[in-house]
């Protein structure tokens, strides 16, 4: 392989792997104030809050941990020395305008993932919805660079993934793993991201150079929109590692009861 191409890769998926971890939403710690620790109810305020944190945290094995922590490690640092000034050179070079309508053209072109998870799950709405956006944004939305059919409609995505339609059908997550590059994840959901690959047009493009070269466009156009969160989640956390895997497993969790 070419060394320019094996960049390309490589940039791809580093960035992609930063975009999961950036759509896991910073978990909000509470700070109680000093004196509401001195009423009477405080403590049983207190008990209360602590049951319900407990009844939203989702646990996964994670047996791979020594090594996790080691990939979790190395993406850290080709995130700040790779990935992240790359996407700010992007962003500052590519105007906000113009990222959304890439983003839009992307969104458009995952239609066929979005549309086959959504009838495997048995929600028809949800496939009419998909096939409704696909070919409104693909016409009046100029191949989808516009996005009309939420402007003009209402209709968003349905943003199913073939792990959740996996989880739906009674399979596990097994346990949790960080993979180089790609970031967290669990076993059934990289069966379902490997299972994706085959929906996704981009990856059917010749020459391969070329399929890269769109997939690294892709996820450094995503990536562009996120800037900073990832800091600011590592910053509020103890310890990363832990924040990162409990906020990415909520985040799936969430994900597969919508």
């Amino acid at each position: 392989m070419k060394p320019q191409v094996l960049a390309i890769v490589i940039l791809a998926l580093m960035t992609g792997g930063c975009a999961v971890s950036e759509k896991t939403a910073s978990p909000r710690f509470y700070s109680p104030d000093p004196n509401e620790l001195d009423t009477p109810h405080a403590d049983n305020e207190f008990d209360l809050f602590e049951n319900e944190l407990a009844g939203q945290v989702v646990k996964v094995a994670d047996p791979l941990e020594p090594s996790n922590r080691v990939m979790y490690g190395v993406n850290d640092v080709l995130y700040f020395w790779v990935a992240k000034p790359v996407t700010h050179l992007y962003a500052d070079v590519v105007p906000k305008p113009v990222r959304i309508g890439i983003g839009n053209f992307f969104c458009n072109l995952a239609t066929p993932a979005r549309l086959v998870n959504c009838l495997l799950q048995g929600k028809c709405s949800a496939a009419g919805r998909e096939l409704h956006r696909f070919v409104v944004n693909t016409t009046a939305g100029a191949l989808g660079f516009g996005d009309p059919a939420h402007d003009r409609y209402g209709l968003k995505p349905a943003e199913e993934d073939l792990g959740q339609t996996l989880a739906v059908y009674g399979l596990v997550d097994g346990f949790y793993v960080v993979w180089p590059l790609l970031g967290p994840s669990t076993l059934r959901d990289s069966v379902g991201m490997v299972g994706d690959q085959f929906l996704n047009p981009v990856r059917y493009v010749e020459p391969a150079e070329a399929s890269i070269g769109i997939s690294a466009v892709s996820v450094t156009n995503q990536g562009s929109f996120h800037i900073g969160e990832y800091e600011a989640f590592k910053s509020a956390a103890v310890d990363p590692y832990v924040a990162m895997r409990g906020a990415y497993l909520q985040y799936r969790s969430k994900r597969i009861k919508e």
